[in-house]
């Protein structure tokens, strides 16, 4: 069951990839990115005074938002500094470079999750999986060639780097939601609520000192609906990744292969929405990807 939990929530976070590829276009990257987390912060707001007023009635609905000690709200805000610096660093390079560049990197993310995996919590793989995920990793590096032709060198441009940092940090975020959901026994919205609130304060924080002060920054910024729905997405997806943890059979180093599949929706019908370059060289390693995340489902 967790499997399939992982493909739903594969396909929010590849619809999810769409929209903020839309809401960062010609806009700051810091409010956009606050934006996005306090909308699904106020989509979750029902659920916790749900659970203040009609307890009973939102455990049996498995909504609920429990009550916990202030050790684990500062677990939960460490989550919270690395996803924010991570998607600070995302939503930069996602502004700089063609989402059928960004994504299929970030598509490493599992590699380093799947070394963590092995030495944290002792996950043991398979030859197959070996192979899967070296075939991911060769499959970036063939975009890393054609990347080039857009007058992108993976060499010296600055935001590749960043999105190879954020692709860490979110892996190391991955890691570190086992533990949260199984170690210190989380239901997925409760994670998620508290998630939301400290990022948000910690992307506040930012903008009063970028943004905030300056009036020209806010004149140019541009509202637009996709901001919303890059925050609902996002607690969809994290909500049945979430789930899927909470299965103590489930591995994180296939989960997170598994999410990779949304890598089908950004290159390919982002390719055709924003009409970037190159768009069949990239299906080449596109197919090595997913040939790599079957791989590792199918061991």
């Amino acid at each position: 069951m967790w499997m399939y939990l992982g493909l739903l929530a594969a396909l929010f976070l590849g619809l999810h990839n769409l929209c903020k590829k839309h809401a960062v276009q010609g806009n700051e990257v810091f409010p956009v990115l606050f934006g996005t987390i306090f909308s699904g912060f106020l989509f979750l707001l029902p659920l916790y005074f749900g659970s203040l007023f009609y307890e009973k009635q939102l455990i049996n609905m498995q909504l609920y938002i429990a009550e916990i000690p202030w050790k684990t709200h500062g677990f939960i805000l460490i989550k919270s500094a690395i996803m924010a610096s991570s998607w600070i660093l995302a939503y930069q390079a996602l502004k700089h470079l063609p989402i059928t560049i960004v994504t299929p990197i970030r598509s490493a993310g599992p590699f380093f999750t799947f070394i963590g995996a092995i030495l944290i919590y002792q996950e043991k793989p398979n030859f197959l999986q070996w192979i899967g995920f070296f075939l991911i990793i060769f499959s970036v590096l063939l975009y890393s060639r054609i990347g080039k032709k857009e007058g992108i060198n993976f060499k010296r441009n600055k935001w590749i780097f960043a999105i190879i940092g954020a692709t860490f940090l979110g892996a190391s975020s991955g890691l570190y939601d086992k533990f949260l959901i199984q170690s210190l026994e989380l239901n997925p919205q409760t994670l998620q609520f508290w998630f939301s609130f400290y990022t948000a304060l910690i992307l506040l924080v930012i903008l009063s000192i970028t943004w905030f002060p300056f009036s020209n920054k806010r004149k140019a910024f541009k509202f637009r609906w996709t901001i919303i729905a890059v925050g609902v997405l996002l607690v969809a997806a994290d909500f049945f990744y979430f789930k899927a943890l909470q299965d103590p059979d489930a591995l994180i180093m296939l989960l997170s292969a598994i999410k990779r599949s949304q890598i089908l929706i950004a290159v390919v019908i982002g390719g055709l929405v924003f009409k970037e370059q190159n768009k069949r060289k990239k299906l080449v390693p596109l197919a090595g990807i997913l040939i790599g995340v079957g791989l590792i489902l199918y061991s």
